[in-house]
């Protein structure tokens, strides 16, 4: 079946502006939506219709693409942001509308019931650790100190004195909102907010607690433990469910969010899941080639030099690097070579040297051009 033009379907010019357009939907969706019209598939088609169209022309850079292009600008079924109805079902279309017009209390005006759960959670925390690339690469359990609320142990967080009971609210008469009718564009519409008086509880205590002053909660310094798994970077977190403040009364407690720091390493250099770092070799190793040994995360490791190794080159050590986050393998370990030239020489040593010199095998190339191509190579020029 083919689209209809989205400017007819919601019965626009095509210079309308955004206030327009967004007018224009809103009467359409109101007309046609599901709980103004039950059971009717064919209000149901025309509110998705409506979402479909409102979806693209909301939108600037769809907008331009649809201008210039049509549905076809938009990609195959309505694509590139779009919805077509075989993908497009009308709880999509629902929610679309709750997102932009949610606000303005349109249970009560559909003529239904809200549901306005009254959750009282404590607050959230955050806080922060340092790790070592060492840490990083095995994963690690940290024991830090939190200060937090915590539940009253003299009242078992009810905020009440021994003895004392709780009272309705006389505010909310016990409901923990407060309702009022207003009169808007759309008709008589309710809002719902939390009462202020006893905080959406519902219930005032009289005689409170005196070791929390019907709080509920303390506050004390707290140890949590974090186990903190390989492979995490600077920046990423973690969140410890009911690690936060103790709520306020009765309650759930907050979440603790754990962010994570890199401490600068003294040798190696964190790229992604590679560490790399520069290790100086003799002149003698690097003509004649042997072992050096080169620092990893593990200890060292022996790391063969061929003949003839030109300073700054790279070698890739497999799997000694970061562990990807969550699996997926390991990074390497980059170990550049820097040719180390001795800076105190004895007269054995400068007698060894200057015979050595008289060597032509002994004097770099002057227009050799493959020599400065094959060091370019080796420093990543």
């Amino acid at each position: 079946m083919a689209k209809r033009d989205y400017y007819d379907v919601l019965g626009l010019s095509r210079t309308a502006d955004e206030e327009e357009i967004k007018s224009a939907y809103r009467k359409m969706a109101l007309k046609y939506h599901p709980d103004r019209n039950p059971g009717s598939k064919d209000a149901e088609e025309k509110f998705k219709e409506a979402t479909e169209a409102y979806e693209v022309l909301k939108d600037r850079e769809k907008r331009e693409r649809y201008d210039q292009f049509g549905h076809a600008g938009l990609g195959s079924g309505g694509g590139y942001g779009a919805y077509d109805f075989g993908g497009f079902d009308i709880s999509d279309a629902l929610r679309a509308f709750m997102r932009d017009f949610g606000g303005f209390g349109f249970e009560e005006f559909f003529g239904g019931t809200a549901r306005h759960e009254r959750v009282n959670r404590g607050e959230d925390l955050r806080a922060r650790i340092s790790l070592t690339l060492e840490e990083i690469a095995t994963g690690v359990e940290k024991t830090i100190k939190v200060r937090r609320f915590e539940r009253c142990e003299e009242c078992s967080g009810s905020g009440l004195a021994p003895g004392a009971s709780e009272k309705s609210c006389p505010e909310c008469a016990g409901s923990g909102q407060i309702r009022s009718m207003h009169r808007t564009f759309l008709g008589t519409i309710q809002q719902v907010r939390t009462c202020g008086r006893c905080g959406g509880e519902g219930k005032i205590i009289s005689n409170p607690c005196p070791a929390c002053d019907g709080e509920g909660r303390v506050r004390q310094v707290s140890t949590v433990k974090v186990k903190i798994p390989a492979g995490v970077s600077a920046g990423n977190y973690m969140t410890l469910e009911g690690q936060g403040n103790a709520a306020r009364g009765r309650g759930r407690a907050g979440n603790l969010l754990i962010i994570f720091d890199e401490k600068e390493h003294d040798i190696f250099t964190r790229q992604g899941n590679n560490i790399i770092c520069q290790i100086p070799i003799s002149f003698t190793i690097a003509a004649l080639g042997g072992e050096v040994s080169t620092p990893t995360l593990n200890g060292d490791y022996q790391l063969k030099i061929p003949s003839g190794t030109q300073s700054g080159r790279v070698f890739r050590l497999k799997g000694k690097g970061i562990p990807r986050l969550n699996g997926g393998g390991v990074g390497d370990e980059l170990v550049q070579v820097a040719v180390w030239t001795p800076t105190e020489l004895s007269t054995e040593d400068k007698k060894h040297l200057e015979a050595l010199n008289r060597s032509p095998n002994f004097k770099p190339p002057r227009s050799d051009r493959s020599f400065f191509q094959k060091l370019r190579e080796s420093l990543g020029i």
